[in-house]
């Protein structure tokens, strides 16, 4: 039976450690599979990361263990500690491009076309903008006998130039949450910023005026 999100959502700890082990597997190979000490640092890192997390072990061998009651990751032998691999690409039977781009959603949150195109750069280097949209439309469409849909593109948030592309991994209430935060943050900030440029405005119009009567006090040339 094909991943379907809608019905089997994934939480956002195990969004973010099947994610950060797509990541790691393509940026730190040397370093893959990871142990679970190393799996707490990279999903608990500051950068690169929307939101920032603080699991713990138990949190991620939780995490883990859900995973891989779903066949997303396995755990491998070898060496004096455990090491887990993501097997998200057969799982959800998608190609290496869109694996890239569903990781960076889960990591990064909601992005544009652009913005995925130039973090994805170390992940897969994408010829254009064009090539994202069509790997994203694809994810989109993904019709519902292999799952239905693992991306959707989100509403316009007020002041933007353009739309963001959000994952579904979690289940569509939780992109329709993404969207409604990014609506409110883009309203504070420009409420915020209304009162600033009618500040800036006023400022130079005083200015204006103050140059104005300085020249009417000159002598004529």
């Amino acid at each position: 039976m094909p991943f379907d999100p809608a019905l089997q959502p994934l939480a956002a700890t195990e969004a973010r450690v099947l994610a950060t082990l797509m990541e790691k597997a393509r940026t730190v190979p040397d370093s893959y599979p990871m142990t679970l000490n190393g799996l707490v640092t990279g999903c608990n890192q500051k950068t690169s990361r929307d939101p920032v997390m603080q699991l713990s072990e138990a949190e991620v061998q939780e995490a883990l263990d859900a995973l891989r009651h779903r066949a997303l990751v396995f755990e491998t032998s070898g060496g004096r500690a455990a090491r887990w691999e993501h097997n998200a690409q057969r799982v959800l039977a998608v190609p290496d491009q869109s694996a890239a781009l569903l990781g960076l959603l889960m990591l990064r949150g909601p992005q544009t076309a652009g913005e995925l195109r130039i973090n994805a750069e170390r992940w897969h280097r994408f010829a254009d903008i064009s090539s994202v949209e069509a790997f994203l439309e694809e994810l989109r469409d993904r019709p519902a006998d292999k799952g239905g849909p693992l991306v959707v593109l989100l509403p316009r948030a007020p002041g933007a130039r353009e739309a963001r592309w959000a994952h579904l991994l979690c289940g569509p209430q939780a992109a329709a949450a993404q969207a409604e935060a990014m609506a409110s943050a883009s309203a504070a900030s420009a409420s915020h910023t209304a009162p600033r440029e009618a500040e800036l405005i006023a400022r130079i119009e005083a200015l204006e005026a103050r140059v104005q009567a300085l020249e009417a006090r000159l002598p004529a040339a």
